[in-house]
């Protein structure tokens, strides 16, 4: 059988954003065949995977999970135990954007064009995501042409039924669970609700360290100095203040969180595959 001309792929990351561009590109073109996909990295929040099965129910279809064949714990004895940072995205790299390579080049290397929807909404700009040099491969913005905002994002998901994935009650991105890219209050709160991974991201960063690691996985103290009850103390009290200070200065909006983390701590510059 001839493979199709175009394939359409729009990857999930297990967020709001990725999840409700599906949900619009559902709804507003049916005429296309989207193939959804995963990069699963093993490492994911439990409520990752859940909101997922959900959504797969609402698309009706399943989503490609694009497990890599060779898992975090092989990359990081690669990287000879250096916890990935901001400075040395090693893990967006292989266990994200290299199994998308490897997947999306078959299609292309079987003569298909590639169309790749990504969830750039109109109130951002577009960071940097997967750039290919390969022919036949683009990249489509279908938020920014439609002027959706992140209000609007959350419009779409709670007019759906599927609502916002659980973690945004207490995290304000998707991806790996002991992500470099959290905020403090954040890694707290991952102590509190699944103490198990914060007890594995702890012995992944002794074992780094150990090994002559630059990098913790929070900027400026380890895990061990972080989970301290004065300083979670101290985090927390600075959380509420900024909190606060948020909510004493803007409108209430009941389509935004008054804790969003985007708001409070500024937008990182972040990974696409990994926090769309």
């Amino acid at each position: 059988m001839k493979p199709p001309a175009i394939r359409h792929v729009l990857g999930l990351s297990g967020g709001r954003d990725s999840a409700a561009l599906a949900v619009f590109m559902r709804q507003r073109h049916p005429e296309l065949q989207l193939e959804y996909f995963f990069t699963d990295t093993g490492k994911e929040l439990p409520e990752v995977y859940e909101f997922l099965t959900r959504l797969e129910g609402f698309l009706g279809q399943p989503i490609t999970r694009l497990n890599p064949d060779r898992d975090f714990d092989f990359w990081l004895k690669s990287y000879n135990n250096y916890l990935p940072s901001p400075q040395s995205r090693w893990c967006t790299r292989q266990l994200k954007l290299r199994p998308f390579e490897r997947w999306v080049g078959g299609y292309l290397d079987q003569g298909s064009e590639v169309v790749s929807y990504v969830a750039i909404r109109a109130d951002e700009d577009y960071r940097e995501g997967y750039l290919s040099t390969r022919k036949g491969l683009s990249t489509r913005l279908p938020f920014k042409d439609a002027g959706i905002e992140k209000a609007g994002v959350t419009e779409i998901l709670e007019g759906s039924g599927l609502g916002l994935p659980k973690y945004y009650d207490w995290r304000s991105r998707s991806g790996c669970t002991f992500c470099f890219f959290q905020q403090k209050i954040e890694w707290v709160r991952l102590k509190e609700r699944h103490p198990d991974a914060f007890e594995e991201a702890k012995a992944y960063e002794k074992h780094a360290l150990t090994d002559g690691s630059p990098f913790t996985w929070s900027q400026g103290e380890s895990l061990t100095e972080l989970e301290q009850p004065a300083r979670m103390e101290a985090i927390e009290r600075e959380h509420a203040e900024r909190l606060a200070r948020a909510n004493a200065r803007r409108r209430a909006n009941p389509l935004r969180s008054n804790d969003d983390m985007d708001d409070l701590y500024g937008s990182a510059k972040v990974c696409l595959a990994c926090h769309k």
